[in-house]
């Protein structure tokens, strides 16, 4: 090999960059002190633009495509110096490729809670967190601003600058929003696309935007969701004298399995009380459908005779039953059912005495009637 031919070798004749890493934003190609050589080929890739620096300025930025290298589309370099062999002149200028495509499934998150003040539960502290894509839109103010001289500008030297511009506007965003608490999970996600837009135009600066912002979640502390929760359960519950019933028939199931000690007076002491409830609801379940014309099907039982609707009676102000009829009569021994106590029962008008009905008087006995005047 000749001195022509060593001399040669020194100069790049491609200037091109595949990156595998996908989290680099800028890479400096490593030229090494080599010159480039005049009319070499510079391949751009979809996704990518190409900034050439010369002596610490920007000279121009290509988009994605292959150019040759030659002063008409680099009119800088007719005032660079050269050495001058038998072909172009070769020159030393800095190439940065640059990332243009999105950077998706960037983390952020609020380190310490949110303060803002709810229309329903007051001032109530939020946590908040998802992800975000950022892409690069335009490469010089993100050289000058950011990267500088650092050979290899990676997204996580970038990120905690993003996530402090992001968290210093959910809170304003979310309050801004006016929304009860209750509603913002509804509203995700135009909060964020509200953000998106905001943190881009914040972002201008450096060129970079962020195209994609996802809230995956608005949480309160652990101690108010705990209470939030109980809130619900009651909620869920609905009719307490239904959930009474089914815990009483759980607890009856419980002293079955452990039969002995305190656990079996338990256990008979419930089932009275289921057993009762079981009893009233049998007393009020509507009559049987009469049997045909003819009497009962021939082989079968004679059908139920209908039961009587049960009774309600006003106890002190308050309302006790319903009271099936054949109970009645313990209530008037109890001292609750008195001749001048008020009861009804379905299919009557009002409120009535129960010694105006024919079908209670008996229980309270014959009373005499008034002495006569004495001469």
């Amino acid at each position: 090999m000749g001195l022509f031919d060593k001399v040669r070798g020194q100069f790049i004749d491609i200037v091109e960059f595949l990156d595998d890493s996908r989290d680099t934003l800028v890479y400096r190609f490593q030229r090494q002190g080599n010159e480039i050589k005049m009319g070499a080929q510079l391949v751009v890739r979809e996704g990518q633009v190409a900034v050439f620096e010369n002596e610490g300025q920007i000279a121009d930025v290509f988009e994605p495509g292959t150019y040759t290298l030659e002063t008409k589309n680099l009119p800088i370099l007719s005032t660079l110096k050269g050495w001058k062999y038998g072909f172009n002149s070769p020159f030393k200028a800095e190439v940065y490729f640059v990332g243009t495509r999105q950077y998706t499934d960037l983390k952020w998150g609020t380190q310490n809670p949110v303060t803002v003040r709810d229309s329903e539960f007051g001032m109530v502290r939020l946590r908040a967190f998802g992800t975000y894509a950022l892409r690069v839109v335009d490469a010089a103010k993100l050289l000058r601003e950011m990267v500088g001289t650092d050979p290899q500008f990676r997204t996580d030297e970038v990120s905690e600058y993003l996530r402090q511009n992001i968290v210093s506007q959910v809170g304003t965003a979310i309050a801004n929003s006016n929304l009860p608490m209750l509603d913002l999970a509804a509203n995700q996600q135009t909060i964020a696309d509200t953000l998106a837009g905001t943190l881009t135009t914040n972002l201008e600066s450096i060129g970079i935007a962020i195209p994609r912002f996802v809230i995956e979640n608005i949480s309160l502390p652990k101690e108010v969701e705990e209470i939030l929760d109980k809130r619900t359960s009651m909620g869920v519950l609905g009719n307490l004298d239904q959930y009474a019933k089914f815990q009483a028939a759980e607890a009856m199931g419980d002293a079955a399995n452990n039969p002995g000690g305190a656990g079996e007076g338990v256990g008979l002491g419930v089932g009275m009380a289921v057993g009762q409830q079981m009893a009233n609801a049998l007393s009020q379940q509507s009559p049987q459908q009469a049997a045909p014309q003819g009497g009962a099907p021939a082989g079968g039982p004679p059908p139920l005779p209908p039961q009587a609707a049960p009774y309600f009676i006003a106890v002190n102000g308050a309302q006790v039953g319903p009271v099936a009829p054949g109970d009645m009569a313990g209530k008037v021994a109890s001292g609750e059912l008195t001749p001048t106590s008020l009861v009804w029962q379905e299919g009557m008008p009002s409120w009535t005495a129960a010694s105006e009905l024919p079908a209670l008087r008996s229980l309270f006995g014959a009373t005499p009637p008034p002495l006569p005047p004495q001469a």
